[in-house]
């Protein structure tokens, strides 16, 4: 299982447009084989900050996906921050 954690930032103004934008992207996400959970959101804390989280069975799942994909050009200008891809190799309930 791969993991996909992080957060880009953006200019305030501009981050519910950015996040409206890819609500089809995420929609198409979840349906897309091998897909486990995808989000792009609002961070409630910090008003420039834009939370990205997705989780996939395989790599093979990511990749066809990402080939497909098709994000959209919403002109944007985002800041990369700290995201990473995470390898997972055990599942259990975290309570």
């Amino acid at each position: 299982m791969l993991i996909i954690a992080g957060y880009i930032t953006t200019d305030p103004n501009e981050r519910d447009t950015y996040v409206e934008a890819h609500r089809d992207l995420l929609r198409r996400a979840r349906e897309a084989p091998g897909c486990l959970d995808a989000a792009i959101s609002a961070d409630p804390v910090d008003p420039a900050r834009i939370n990205n989280y997705e989780r996939w069975q395989s790599r093979e799942h990511l990749d066809a996906w990402r080939a497909v994909a098709n994000a959209p050009d919403t002109g944007i200008t985002i800041t990369l921050g700290p995201m990473s891809m995470f390898t997972a190799t055990d599942e259990r309930p975290p309570f």
